[in-house]
């Protein structure tokens, strides 16, 4: 054997040192765990109390439109023509439908389902629902299609729309990108694909469907004024509909209450700790912002963050982390109560009966 030979060859460590130094390799997903756990303690855009709440927002806006990809969505952007396709009375609900679509940028059209309580008078409040990572905006609707969906929509309460009409409010299903009518499938949604491409634009898939959703509140403030109430626009969601409320909120000033469900958790223990769809990953997120920075930037609109007591995939603690440091803000500007934490006693689901209480407070203050 030649010397270079024996110089590298594998063997058995000599000592306590040499062992130790074997055994400190971590694997890639290793690896990346522990950097998010570094950078979600001192992202660059945390306030800490050096500029004004207002000058912060501004800034951290800026920074999250650029992470989103909402610039270069915005070089598509087009009139948002509608077209009403049904206006009907729903005797099961209790309500009047109009079934409307809209165009949100260039050949691209969105869905969107507006129901009405039956007896309304005025402009009422509006919730715009969003389906989580499921078949489609049917499950808003309450409306099964497919086998499976009577437990989605009724067994964790993410029959959205049904629900407000109930509690008196205006609900608007809108179908997200890849679910449902918007490119998803029988099996379910179809988001993969769409995501990756996004990124090689520059766009993220999360940042269009926050894009579509602000699109959506400009077509009900200039067409449906007759029956929503522009000042009490709200926002809800379930899981990746609760992540497109969340951003959604911290992008549109127009959302006066945002009620995510079982989303908000700090990234590290979230969406970096398992197997999540892409369409949750924002690139270089982390480097700016964790998820308890998006609530700071609510404030001081009304702030409903719902989890479920023994959510799998949106721990708890990792909640209950990102409403602390969004409290931070709300205190600052002098509206403690505009932020609660609801936590129901279950998994990963919506809890309507735990929620709306607190959706009523929060609308008595509007």
């Amino acid at each position: 054997m030649i010397a270079s030979e024996r110089k590298f060859r594998f063997c058995e460590p000599d000592n306590e040192s040499e062992k130790h130094f074997m055994n400190i390799g971590l694997l890639p997903l290793e690896h990346h765990h522990r950097l998010l756990k570094i950078a979600g303690e001192t992202p660059a855009c945390r306030w800490d109390g050096s500029e004004s709440p207002a000058a912060w927002r501004s800034r951290a806006k800026e920074t999250l439109s650029d992470l989103l990809g909402i610039p270069e969505i915005e070089k598509h952007r087009t009139v948002p023509v509608m077209q009403v396709e049904l206006n009907r009375v729903d005797e099961e609900i209790g309500c009047r439908e109009i079934r409307f679509r809209f165009v949100t940028e260039e050949q691209v059209t969105v869905p969107c389902h507006l129901l009405i309580p039956k007896d309304a008078h005025g402009p009422l409040p509006v919730v715009l629902c969003l389906q989580g990572h499921s078949k489609g905006m049917h499950i808003s609707l309450g409306r099964p299609k497919y086998p499976g969906d009577e437990e989605t929509c009724h067994g964790g309460d993410r029959d959205f729309a049904v629900r407000a009409v109930k509690e008196g409010i205006c609900a608007v299903a809108i179908e997200q990108r890849c679910f449902g009518e918007c490119g998803g499938t029988e099996k379910g949604p179809d988001c993969r694909q769409a995501a990756m491409r996004a990124i090689l634009l520059g766009r993220t898939l999360i940042g269009e469907r926050v894009w579509d959703i602000s699109r959506c509140i400009d077509v009900l403030c200039e067409r449906f004024t007759d029956y929503i109430d522009p000042n009490r626009v709200m926002c809800m969601g379930n899981s990746g509909g609760g992540t497109a409320t969340i951003y959604a909120a911290a992008m549109d000033e127009r959302i006066k209450i945002a009620i995510p469900s079982c989303a908000v958790c700090t990234y590290a223990d979230s969406i970096g700790a398992m197997l999540h769809c892409e369409c949750n990953f924002v690139p270089g997120v982390v480097k700016a912002f964790d998820m308890g920075d998006l609530c700071a930037m609510t404030a001081p609109r009304s702030l409903v963050v719902v989890s479920g007591a023994r959510d799998p995939i949106f721990p708890l603690d990792g909640a209950k982390a990102c409403v602390a440091l969004g409290q931070k803000m709300y205190d600052a500007l002098g509206v403690p109560d505009a932020i609660a934490h609801v936590v129901g006693d279950g998994e990963h689901r919506f809890y309507a009966n735990d929620a709306w209480p607190v959706i009523h407070r929060m609308l008595d203050t509007l």
